[in-house]
């Protein structure tokens, strides 16, 4: 199969969809494998050592889309949108439910979207997105105790607090991956952490990891306004996979809460969970909104572009080896888990909660391969 592997053109977005070690797996399988030149330089992978792995450099993007399967990390910008062509499989990230624009590109050109947001695992888990929710959950506190700072518009709180002087307060909301890796790394630092779920289950065994360290609470609207309106930090980490994220924090809950307090919306490449959230950049990543400092960057791992790069391809790569070798169709059949990943193909929406969030007619993934 020929496999395509675009250079990333989203803002600051420095990771690649694969690296020469994977290139070279393809490649010894007999595929042809073509990369667009510098695609993993920034990550310190060289057109040579793709090269050596047994790649083809291409000069230009048109090169690496003139494929059958497309390799990449994050969802197609318009600029990209012409360059696929119909039967073309693209794998990567998608976030088509908050983008119109994308899936209705993706719907004409009748492109095969392989979601690496919505493939599971046996367990129920979904492999492709847990290595990135790691990396973003540990990099919201980061990001959000530098968005405390004076400078950036913050209240001034230092979240581990000094000797006499008390920590800050931090309000994680969803006890997923991302909220699981938040709190991690809040409680290293010291900070009072409160983590919210619906899952009595899940909050029962987050305090046999944590102990006193980490309080929690059931999430529901009463609990969410009286610990966003506390805290000096709170990070939004609700996945419903494939679905536009749910709106938990309300406007009137932002104006709530104390001037120079911050909201890192994990979750904005879904739609966000704070009625103020909207998409910023690593160029420009911060905006303040009734007093509060907001980070909402759609790529938040990409500012650890090289980790990010190595924990992705090693999870992504078993998947795209079953796709190059058995095609789509049978891929598909053979892996239920693989099959939940395909979104939109021949023209149809092929996932059940995207359909129900874009309102378009929905057809079951077995039937649009059929």
């Amino acid at each position: 199969m020929r496999i395509g592997v675009p250079k990333e053109i989203k803002d600051h977005e420095y990771r690649v969809g694969l690296t020469p070690a994977g290139a070279y797996v393809l490649v010894a399988a007999g595929h042809d494998v073509r990369i667009e030149a510098r695609a993993g330089a920034a990550v310190g992978f060289d057109d040579a050592t793709y090269r050596a792995a047994g790649a083809q450099i291409g000069a230009t993007a048109a090169d690496a889309y003139a494929t059958d399967l497309v390799i990449k990390v994050k969802e197609l910008q318009p600029a990209e949108f012409a360059l696929t062509h119909p039967g073309q499989i693209l794998f990567c990230y998608q976030h088509l439910a908050p983008a119109p624009a994308l899936l209705a590109a993706m719907l004409e050109r009748k492109v095969s979207c392989v979601a690496y947001e919505t493939v599971t695992a046996a367990d129920g888990s979904l492999p492709l997105l847990v290595p990135m929710s790691e990396i973003a959950g540990r990099l919201a506190i980061q990001v959000g105790a530098w968005a405390l700072q004076m400078a950036n518009g913050g209240s001034g709180i230092l979240l581990s607090g000094v000797p006499g002087v008390a920590p800050g307060k931090v309000a994680i909301i969803g006890g997923g991956t991302v909220g699981v890796n938040a709190a991690r790394i809040a409680i290293g630092i010291g900070a009072d952490v409160t983590l919210l779920d619906r899952s009595p289950a899940k909050l029962r065994a987050l305090e046999q990891v944590f102990g006193a360290r980490l309080k929690t609470r059931f999430s529901e609207p009463q609990a969410i306004r009286a610990l966003t309106r506390d805290a000096d930090l709170v990070v939004g980490a609700v996945l419903l996979p494939g679905k536009l994220s749910p709106r938990l924090i309300h406007r009137d809950d932002v104006a709530a809460m104390r001037p120079g307090s911050v909201i890192v919306d994990v979750g904005i490449d879904q739609g966000g969970i704070a009625e103020t959230a909207r998409p910023t950049s690593h160029s420009n990543p911060l905006y303040v909104e009734s007093g509060v400092v907001h980070y909402c960057v759609p790529n938040i791992p990409s500012a650890v572009a090289r980790t990010a790069t190595l924990s992705l391809t090693q999870a992504t790569l078993p998947y795209a080896v079953a796709l190059a070798a058995q095609g789509l169709r049978a891929a598909l059949t053979a892996d239920e888990g693989l099959r939940g990943g395909l979104q939109v193909h021949a023209g149809h929406v092929t996932h059940r909660d995207l359909a129900a969030d874009v309102g378009r007619p929905y057809v079951p993934a077995t039937e649009a391969l059929a």
